[in-house]
């Protein structure tokens, strides 16, 4: 008997996951509430390492059963962690759906085919952005702007500005937009 589990996963807690189980049961998916799995984690996260997916996918799955998430990003953000992921899905005789993918079913030789697409399109677009942050950088440094944090230096001799004008270190802290922290760690030097 094959059964049916969701995957939602959101990176903050002030976000829901409420709209992702209601659109995958609107798409069709009637899904028992103990086999919807919820999570608060970041993307960049490994699948594996996050708590309720690995509970779920070692534990509570096994040949034959459904995973379905709402869109690709919920398994991951990594390309290569998101593949190793539904490989490994796959290879345990678990069938995975994503809806947002014009082919849902990643299991078949079609969504398998669009996965590694995807794949390819998303290391492109890295390699493009880490290019261009490259071209951007080399022009900053040919216009002769400093790069960088800025010297702490420059952070002390305001904030030693500020105590000699008689302010308290939170009025320094809200007059320059540093941390309280920040100002006291140079409040003496």
């Amino acid at each position: 008997m094959s059964r049916t589990f969701a995957y939602c996963r959101v990176s903050t807690t002030e976000q829901i996951t409420e709209n992702q189980v209601l659109a995958i049961r609107n798409a069709g998916y009637e899904i028992e509430d103990s086999r919807v799995v919820t999570e608060t984690v970041s993307g960049s996260t490994v699948a594996m390492e996050r708590q309720a997916f690995s509970q779920l996918v070692n534990v509570r799955m096994e040949a034959g059963d459904r995973l379905i998430v709402l869109k690709l990003d919920r398994l991951g953000r990594d390309n290569i962690d998101v593949q190793s992921t539904v490989d490994a899905l796959i290879a345990n005789g678990i069938e995975v759906v994503c809806l947002d993918l014009p082919v849902a079913n990643l299991s078949s030789s079609e969504g398998r085919l669009m996965l590694q697409m995807m794949g390819a399109f998303a290391e492109f677009e890295r390699n493009r952005i880490r290019e261009r942050t490259q071209e951007g950088l080399q022009r900053a440094k040919a216009e002769g702007k400093t790069l960088g944090r800025p010297k702490a230096t420059d952070t002390t001799a305001k904030v030693q500005e500020c105590k000699a004008g008689g302010l308290s270190q939170s009025k320094v802290a809200a007059e320059l937009g540093l941390s309280l922290a920040t100002v006291k760690r140079h409040w003496n030097k």
